[in-house]
């Protein structure tokens, strides 16, 4: 799976392409919203106002709202239980 992560105007966006399945970034904003997970400080998720999911199977897109940095949102995705 690919992930790419860039910087846009309302925060970060994270572009999932290949072996990826909508249900696992779904479960994975699920256990974040949930504070299920340990990806992530508080102190990021604080800064996360709202995540919103698009795409199928293949090609999902994740977008993170909020004042966060490509740096912390590439250091939740290495510790993601789900997606490693």
């Amino acid at each position: 799976m690919q992930k790419t992560v860039e910087k846009v105007a309302q925060g970060v966006n994270i572009s999932f392409i290949g072996e990826v399945k909508k249900d696992n970034i779904v479960s994975m904003v699920d256990n974040c919203q949930k504070g299920k997970c340990e990806c992530m400080s508080d102190e990021t998720k604080q800064k996360i106002q709202n995540m919103e999911i698009s795409g199928k199977d293949g090609e999902v897109e994740l977008l993170l709202s909020g004042d966060v940095s490509t740096d912390e949102i590439k250091e939740a995705l290495a510790k993601s239980k789900v997606l490693n």
